[in-house]
């Protein structure tokens, strides 16, 4: 039988994923007070994405790593990780906040796929041409077996993914697409900023630049 859990409930126009550092700034009453009650029995609340109409039903739980500074006035500046990924069955308004009864889900059993390591591969060669990737991981020398699931969240969690590109990639619950999935969209942002970086050199250096280039751009804005 599927265990069900209640938690705290944290809506934001934004996609938590684990192992992600997340700083937040708590300042309405009822998540201070809802903060307030995590620390107190420490205990994590959940993220969800809501974008101003609806809330989606998959989430993930946040863990409080530290409360880095605290306001005269209540609000309080805080810094959360990235846990376990969980479905909404209910939602309750019984506290000041909301809550909701939740199952926990995590990737599937999958077999082998002699294709990983070219993926893998693929992906540090991206994270070398970004800048400061802030994923955690030594893209230069993996130094042993890298498990592709940190690795995709890991990547997804940085600069250039949207809130629906990160939901789609935490509703999935096979390791090795959302990888795959991974390494389409980090390939688009590195053209992306490259593009950028032409385009923004050929202005400096007061020239216009190749309408080749722009159409290239404009392509990859729309995908």
């Amino acid at each position: 039988m599927t265990a069900i859990h209640k938690i705290p409930m944290f809506p934001l126009g934004l996609v938590l994923l684990p192992g992600m550092l997340l700083p937040l700034h708590i300042f309405e009453a009822r998540y201070r007070q809802m903060i307030a009650d995590c620390l107190a029995e420490d205990r994590p609340f959940g993220i969800v994405l809501f974008d101003g109409k609806a809330i989606r039903t998959a989430g993930c739980t946040a863990r409080i790593v530290e409360v880095v500074k605290r306001y005269d006035d209540g609000r309080m500046d805080i810094l959360v990780r990235g846990g376990e990924r969980f479905v909404i069955r209910e939602l309750i308004e019984e506290r000041a906040y909301m809550e909701a009864r939740v199952v926990f889900f995590d990737d599937g059993d999958e077999a082998a796929d002699d294709g990983m390591d070219n993926v893998i591969e693929n992906a540090l060669n991206l994270l070398k041409q970004t800048v400061d990737s802030g994923t955690g991981v030594d893209s230069s020398h993996p130094g042993g077996p890298i498990d592709p699931k940190p690795l995709a969240f890991a990547i997804a969690a940085r600069k250039g993914f949207s809130p629906d590109d990160r939901q789609g990639l935490l509703e999935m619950t096979s390791a090795s697409e959302r990888l795959k999935k991974c390494v389409l969209v980090l390939s688009r942002i590195v053209s992306r900023n490259r593009l950028t970086r032409e385009i923004q050199q050929m202005i400096g250096g007061n020239g216009n630049p190749p309408k080749s280039i722009l159409r290239e751009l404009e392509d990859l804005f729309k995908r």
